[in-house]
């Protein structure tokens, strides 16, 4: 039987379990110093799309982040980084944090979502090649 993942947004006493949860996920401190390069961009952070999946303690042990981004002139967001705690991958509580930062961003009443990503991993959560679309890096 699977974990149920409890996921909320991001309060500021998670702020260091997310850069915990980025710095154990990723070879190097890239994207932890991303995240909080972005927590400190007023034109990038939207407040509530920081996500975050809990254990049973509610202790961050999954992060999603959504932040604006641009395609052409239309305002969009781009979903990045995505990291869970290594004892964790492969439980669902990446999932978890994904699907709740897309439905924070559906309620927000955002419409475009970009992701620089795995390709077998995001079409789960309906992405498919930008360029089909004609969007280019």
């Amino acid at each position: 039987m699977g974990i149920t993942w409890n996921t909320r947004a991001e309060t500021g006493a998670d702020i260091p379990a997310v850069r915990d949860i980025n710095l154990a996920a990723f070879p190097t401190p890239a994207e932890a110093d991303l995240v909080d390069a972005l927590r400190a961009d007023p034109a990038a952070w939207i407040e509530g799309l920081s996500l975050v999946a809990t254990d049973d303690t509610d202790r961050p042990v999954g992060h999603a982040l959504l932040t604006r981004c641009h395609i052409g002139g239309a305002p969009a967001l781009c979903l990045a980084p995505c990291a869970v705690r290594p004892e964790q991958q492969r439980t669902g509580a990446g999932s978890a944090a994904v699907r709740a930062a897309l439905s924070a961003a559906q309620r927000l009443g955002e419409h475009h979502v970009v992701v620089l990503g795995h390709p077998a991993y995001y079409p789960r959560f309906g992405f498919t090649r930008a360029s089909d679309s004609g969007i280019r890096l």
